[in-house]
């Protein structure tokens, strides 16, 4: 039964790793930036439709839709990687 509730609390931790992920992950020098441009597109490669974009805690923060969900995705804004992304309701 211990290792079950490990394995459990372990799963958990892993899914939800980016969903935590601190602002930190932004901290990049603004001239480094890619455009709101490049970002709207790095997101809708990823198989996202693109509502807006704007800059949040030194992120980029899309609002995407897919597969009928609303998403809020914070991207590095040099690197475009995904280091949070929430759900709306």
């Amino acid at each position: 039964m211990k290792t079950r509730t490990l394995f459990a609390i372990a799963a958990l931790a892993l899914m939800s790793g980016t969903a935590f992920a601190s602002s930190s992950d932004c901290n990049e020098p603004k001239d480094k930036w890619m455009s709101m441009d490049e970002a709207k597109a790095k997101v809708s490669a990823m198989g996202y439709d693109v509502r807006k974009i704007k800059v949040e805690d030194g992120c980029y923060e899309a609002y995407a839709t897919k597969d009928g969900k609303k998403l809020e995705i914070y991207m590095n804004p040099v690197t475009a990687e995904v280091v949070k992304m929430k759900e709306d309701d």
